[in-house]
């Protein structure tokens, strides 16, 4: 996959990006990731790239000339371009497992008051946001997309149990998780993952995954894919 961000303050991904399993799958080709200054794309000698809003009202919008400019230089035959936006689609695993299968993403940084609108309604095909809060730029929305999408690529995740087993994969959290020692503050680890019996195992984790979802995101059971067994468990758990 190819992802090129178009940013005002392209300082902000030197660090990020280079770090992790986002390091890795560039080093091995998985990924190629760009970064483009939007600055580098107006025309006048102060590198404006925002302008106060027609009909008045506080805050800048971000212009539309240096956009579309930097745009066409690193669209291709096969780009999606997204917006990062406080206004857009909320970010879903869903969302990142359909943008994981893109072969190339242009993420736009939004700021300040947002974009001028009419490259929104041209040339923009998504709008996503990070969540229901506004902050300062899309810098940090772009890089929570850009690493929520590429570790669902194959190969970048050396572990593909892992992927499956995560949170929001299958519908449901994550269940538990322990490692050595089996004794640490007087809590000791669930017997049942020292038995060596992997039904047992899988039984329980499924079990915790339930019960995990229901006390904390109960709002995911309806429209997770749920079993018979997985329903048992449930009434199970409601009477415990």
């Amino acid at each position: 996959m190819k992802i090129d961000i178009l940013t005002l303050f392209p300082e902000m991904f030197e660090s990020p990006l280079r770090f992790s399993l986002l390091k890795k799958a560039q080093e091995k080709g998985l990924i190629q990731i760009n970064v483009t200054c939007l600055r580098d794309f107006t025309k006048d000698k102060h590198k404006t790239a925002d302008d106060s809003p027609f009909g008045g009202g506080s805050g800048m919008v971000m212009k539309a000339e240096p956009l579309v400019a930097a745009m066409a230089q690193v669209t291709g035959h096969k780009s999606k371009v997204i917006l990062m936006t406080p206004s857009g689609r909320k970010l879903d695993q869903e969302i990142a497992k359909r943008l994981s299968k893109e072969k190339h993403l242009i993420i736009i940084c939004g700021h300040y008051e947002g974009v001028d609108q009419r490259v929104r309604d041209k040339y923009v095909d998504e709008e996503i946001s990070i969540g229901d809060y506004v902050l300062t730029g899309g810098e940090l929305p772009s890089l929570v997309l850009i690493d929520a999408v590429c570790r669902l690529i194959p190969g970048v995740v050396k572990e593909k149990d892992s992927l499956v087993n995560d949170s929001f994969y299958n519908g449901l959290l994550d269940y538990p998780s322990y490692t050595r020692p089996e004794e640490f503050e007087g809590d000791i680890i669930p017997e049942v993952l020292k038995s060596g019996n992997h039904k047992e195992i899988d039984r329980w984790r499924r079990r915790e995954s339930l019960r995990k979802t229901l006390f904390i995101r109960p709002d995911l059971l309806s429209s997770a894919d749920i079993s018979k067994e997985d329903k048992k468990m449930l009434e199970e758990i409601i009477l415990e």
